[in-house]
């Protein structure tokens, strides 16, 4: 038999009286999925009972508030502040333990950054006056979203309340009848939030704790709410109930606040109080957007380990670790004893079904995360939670997969992610599927995608692994034609086959050192690439490239990253018309390819298709290296130079060796009314009916492979 890498992670492990099957959990999430009333819905019941489902061991569902609404940084978060939330809670725990799944309830109370609190014009709760923080994170949002984003702070000038000794006792009295009322609905545990600068985060932070009575300065001092509300629950759900803490490892961009130090020694704190376990994580003061990706939804793999691992060294109970880490990681470190339990967040959004395919040994099966934070930035503007890769995440209660009434035989054409998405759907339902591609290879923009974005690659790769493993006939360099229709004899078609990138009505567009989107997409996977080739390359290029040289040797997104830091038919200075999602993401890509770039957008807001918090990112790492130019009308393109003028119409050259078109993409339904008169039911997907990049053409695939 064969040995199963991830057999550490499959180990039963234990939390205080708690036996978990695996050492794998879902880690607690906001999800804007409750009623505006704070009550637990099907929706939310469904939700956590698929990752029940998938095989983890523990899940944790994030941010119950135990002042509601009172105390809550969600419009849509769930209750645990009066009796008459407790059914809806029990409901969600017995579906959660039909699976063999166990279940605590995080328990919430946002403190200053209570929005509904703000929205509804009470007073912040807050350990002393903040310092104030004003982050320039508004800049990049379009106007439609500062206005939801905003909306959750009302119309109200924020009222700070600093808590007297009698809000003190009344927040602990918070929080325990909260976790008793927990128990009553069936949870397995609870866990006291103490990070991300809520409550009980402000009264740990240095920073933020400026009191000289008993609950501040000092360390012990400012743990004491911490440990007297581990008292409080343990007193009054009994000692033999798990109770645990998550933490902060550290408090990064701000001065004064919460070190790895200190973070031991609260750990240390509160497992000598009757802690069952520590979860570990961290918070990044937003000075700007991109801080968010820090902490606490990292973007560096493994960002919170150390942390992890210097809590694990310190106390005796287990420690939960958190922080963007891949399966073979986590069990490599807790079979070293680093610590005892992975949490598992944006993965378990993309995938419920990671545990069971890990104890399987098929991580090629597990749908991954690409982190662009799709999930996340919904929160920031009063949505539900979403997932740019799964569609049915938020929906599992009515987008569930079943089997086809009558399994017919479906044509895909376009080998894209949402013909590839389409074709794994449909065949799991049942149906024979025929995929057919035009190009070489799978991917068709993904491709490109991945090699600007390179978490792309893992979605590219997992698509193009279902299309081997499941029963998906697949027809490369096949167009569709009414005639293979005809040959074929499909029930159904979907037409997956992507946009057009027709190129703007700019003069000197036609030069050879022009390029569209398109052309340098298709030469770069070689998609019908030899025209272009012979137009826009050297005779020193063309040789290479008809040879079957640098881009031509390999179908693999790494290897062409490598390969393009070697070549590439771009000069050392590059203008980018166009500074929406396309253009920022290939700006991002030459400047790691050491070119000069000047990105030209005509509106006010560049990146807008971008998720926000991957927004603030992107748009921060290319404006520290590049110019990106906004409301510039381009109006012509010459030898060596780009001429556009600004919004009070003032003409700007800026100089360009290459220039890239990233504009003019629009819907491409020609191949679908090429095979409308086939007398076959045909279904869209993807770009070539609406466009929406990743996100749209994962969704519209599986919704498409739902219909046929």
């Amino acid at each position: 038999m064969t040995h199963n890498p991830y057999a550490p992670l499959l180990e039963a492990g234990r939390i205080g009286t708690l036996e978990l099957k695996n050492r794998l959990v879902m880690a607690p999430m906001g999800d804007n999925y409750s009623t505006p009333d704070g009550f637990c819905t099907e929706r939310v019941q469904a939700y956590f009972e698929a990752r029940a489902r998938g095989g983890a061991g523990l899940l944790i569902m994030g941010a119950c508030a135990v002042a509601y609404p009172a105390g809550a940084s969600e419009p849509f978060q769930a209750g645990l502040s009066r009796d008459d939330f407790i059914p809806g809670l029990a409901a969600l725990v017995e579906r959660v333990h039909r699976h063999g799944a166990k279940i605590a309830a995080q328990l919430q109370h946002a403190g200053k950054t209570a929005t509904r609190d703000l929205a509804d014009g009470r007073e912040l709760w807050v350990p002393s006056v903040p310092p104030p923080n004003m982050p320039n994170i508004f800049g990049a949002l379009t106007d439609q979203e500062i206005a939801s984003f905003v909306s959750g702070a009302g119309k109200n000038k924020p009222r700070l309340r600093v808590m007297d000794r009698a809000d003190i006792e009344q927040m602990i009295e918070f929080f325990a009848s909260a976790a008793a009322r927990a128990k009553a609905a069936g949870f397995d545990g609870v866990e006291v939030h103490g990070a991300h600068t809520y409550i009980v985060a402000g009264f740990l932070s240095p920073w933020y704790n400026r009191r000289e009575d008993e609950y501040g300065g000092s360390l012990e001092n400012r743990a004491r709410l911490l440990i007297e509300i581990i008292h409080a629950i343990k007193a009054r759900t009994g000692n033999d109930y798990p109770v645990w803490v998550r933490l902060d490892g550290t408090e990064l961009n701000t001065p004064g606040g919460i070190t790895l130090a200190d973070a031991v020694a609260t750990a240390k704190l509160a497992a000598a109080a009757g802690a069952d376990a520590i979860s570990v994580s961290a918070y990044s003061t937003l000075k700007r957007g991109s801080d968010f990706t820090e902490a606490p939804l990292t973007q560096h793999p493994g960002a919170f380990v150390e942390y992890a691992k210097a809590v694990r060294a310190a106390v005796d109970v287990p420690v939960i670790a958190a922080g963007r880490i891949e399966a073979d990681e986590a069990g490599t470190a807790i079979a070293a004893g680093h610590y005892d339990f992975v949490a598992l967040a944006r993965k378990m959004l993309a995938d419920p079904e990671i545990p069971i395919k890990l104890a399987a040994n098929r991580p090629q099966d597990i749908r991954p995360c690409i982190y662009c934070y799709a999930c996340v930035s919904e929160i920031f503007v009063n949505r539900p939670v979403k997932c740019a890769v799964n569609a049915q995440t938020g929906h599992e209660d009515d987008a569930a997969l079943v089997p086809a009434t009558t399994p017919g035989h479906v044509l895909v054409v376009g080998g894209g992610p949402a013909g590839m998405e389409a074709a794994r759907v449909a065949s799991l339902r049942g149906h024979r599927v025929t995929l057919v591609e035009r190009g070489e290879r799978l991917g068709g923009t993904l491709f490109f995608a991945a090699l600007a974005y390179p978490e792309n690659g893992r979605l590219l790769d997992y698509l193009v692994a279902q299309m081997n493993h499941l029963p998906v006939e697949v027809r490369l360099s096949t167009a569709a034609t009414p005639e293979l229709v005809a040959q074929l004899k499909p029930s159904a078609i979907v037409v997956a086959t992507g946009a057009k990138r027709a190129a703007p009505a700019i003069a000197g567009a036609t030069q050879k050192h022009v390029w569209s989107g398109d052309e340098l997409r298709r030469l770069m996977t070689n998609d019908d690439a030899q025209p272009i080739a012979q137009a826009k390359l050297s005779f020193a290029e063309r040789a290479l490239f008809k040879a079957g040289g640098v881009l031509r040797v390999t179908n693999s997104t790494e290897a062409l990253q490598g390969l393009s830091k070697l070549w590439m038919p771009l000069g050392k200075r590059v203008v980018i018309v166009g500074g929406g999602l396309v253009g920022l993401e290939l700006a991002e890509f030459l400047l790691a390819r050491g070119r000069t770039v000047t990105v030209l957008e005509e509106s006010g807001k560049p990146g807008a298709e971008l998720s926000i918090v991957r927004r603030w990112r992107v748009l921060e790492a290319v404006e520290e290296h590049a110019k990106v130019e906004r409301h510039a009308r381009v109006q012509e393109i010459t030898a060596n130079a780009v001429r556009w003028v600004d919004k009070d119409n003032v003409e700007h050259l800026v100089p360009a060796d290459s220039v890239v078109l990233a504009t003019g993409a629009q819907a491409d339904d020609a191949v679908a009314r090429s095979l409308a008169g086939c007398g076959v039911p045909l279904h869209t997907a993807g770009d070539c009916a609406t466009l929406g990049y990743i996100e749209g053409a994962m969704h519209s695939g599986h919704r498409v492979g739902r219909l046929v």
